[in-house]
């Protein structure tokens, strides 16, 4: 029976009666490429290769047979490398140690078997793959596509190409460790040496879908520029207070709008200005107040040459002292007031639907007040006037029939017979 290299290593299976007086130097290169196996071994490919076969010789040393193979020559391109034959299984640790014949380089070495799956290594790394021996549809898998350690060691840089997911903590525990981000290591995460940590890059950015949290266990927060402390945040140097304040003396805080237009400046001298400092407020709480520190005192708005244009009085009163143009529209408070008798003190406008007989009466009239009444007859009620009251006599009657009316009034004066005069429509369908 003839000798067979069916097995992983290729080793010589001698046959029944086969290698009569040789056994023993076949069994001993046996025992020598099975050590081999486990070996190192280095393969050149040809210069500017696109393709490459590594063929595990019949029992006989060659490099591929070495668990740990190095390849070595120079490349002007990816070289895809074939491992056969395809029906072996085995572990292989594989380094792409190629050089650029260029200047373009360096270039990925492709690692096949068969039809099926291949691994992409990268110039300088090394991959611990497996070839399934499939025979024409062989795969090369990485063995360590999804690593499961307890822990993890390393003395030198380990860098991440793709995602890196930490399932409990990592421990970077030498001081001055450095997180690197990017082709070019520019963003970075660096450890001060003590207990600190600086995270540069350009720029950054911070988006948080829901809350954004900044703690600071002193209560500090500044905002520099280069280097420098420009605004600082105590936010508890003092109990019930936050304050917020430059950081280099004699500045003054502005708010300016998107182009730059200033809009609120606090001035060093502790003054408050609005609207590039046009407008001066002396005081103001956690609402938008405006008001007198003196008691009994009137806020006045002026021109530039002191003419007063409105005035808020001191006793709630405002007092505007020209023409009042209104671009959209003015609509004040409609009262309802079913007994006839309509304060003007807390209107202009009211609505009135009879349920009887009425007297139409107007209290704490002003001198000039007008307004409107939409009147409601409920019933044929009777309707009189006051004696204040200066309306139509027909129009008085017409009222006190069902229907819906409008009824305009004006205050000649404060008070006295005839004073408020009312018209009225006729009734409105």
């Amino acid at each position: 029976m003839a000798s067979t290299y069916v097995n992983d290593l290729r080793l010589n299976e001698l046959g029944t009666g086969d290698g009569s007086g040789t056994w023993g130097t076949t069994t001993n290169t046996n025992f020598e490429l099975i050590a081999e196996g486990f070996g190192f071994g280095t393969e050149a490919i040809t210069t500017n290769a696109d393709t490459h076969s590594s063929v595990v010789a019949d029992g006989s040393s060659d490099p591929v047979r070495n668990m740990y193979i190095k390849y070595t020559g120079a490349l002007d391109s990816d070289c895809t490398i074939t491992i056969t034959p395809n029906t072996i299984s085995r572990v292989h640790f594989i380094e792409n140690a190629t050089t650029d014949s260029g200047s373009s380089g360096p270039y990925n070495i492709i690692i096949s078997q068969g039809s099926g799956a291949n691994i992409t290594i990268p110039n300088g790394d090394t991959k611990i793959v497996y070839l399934d021996g499939a025979g024409s549809g062989a795969a090369v898998v990485d063995a360590l596509a999804s690593l499961s350690v307890v822990n993890l060691k390393a003395t030198g840089d380990i860098t991440v190409t793709d995602d890196l997911t930490v399932g409990d903590d990592l421990l970077l525990n030498s001081d001055s460790s450095l997180i690197s981000l990017g082709v070019g290591a520019d963003a970075t995460i660096t450890h001060d040496g003590t207990t600190g940590v600086t995270i540069a890059a350009t720029p950054i950015s911070i988006d948080s879908t829901g809350e954004l949290h900044l703690n600071s266990t002193t209560g500090d927060i500044k905002l520099q520029d280069g280097g420098v402390d420009q605004i600082a945040f105590d936010l508890d140097g003092t109990a019930g207070e936050v304050i917020m304040k430059p950081a280099v003396n004699s500045d003054d805080l502005v708010i300016s709008q998107f182009d730059g237009t200033e809009v609120v400046r606090i001035e060093d001298d502790a003054s408050l200005g609005l609207v590039g400092n046009k407008l001066n407020i002396a005081n103001s709480s956690s609402d938008v107040v405006i008001k007198p520190l003196t008691d009994a005192k009137d806020i006045i708005f002026q021109q530039f040459d002191g003419t007063a244009v409105m005035t808020v009085e001191d006793n709630i009163s405002l007092a505007i002292n020209n023409d009042i143009t209104v671009a959209g529209r003015a609509s004040g408070h409609v009262t309802t007031d079913n007994d006839g008798s309509f304060d003007l003190a807390v209107g202009n406008d009211f609505k009135c639907t009879t349920a009887g007989g009425l007297t139409l009466t107007f209290t704490n009239a002003a001198a000039g007040q007008s307004g409107n009444i939409m009147f409601i007859n409920g019933g044929n009620h009777a309707i009189a006037a006051h004696a204040d009251v200066a309306i139509n006599a027909a129009s008085l009657t017409a009222i006190s029939a069902t229907g819906t009316y409008h009824l305009a009034y004006y205050c000649s004066a404060a008070s006295g017979s005839n004073t408020i005069l009312v018209s009225a429509s006729g009734a409105l369908t």
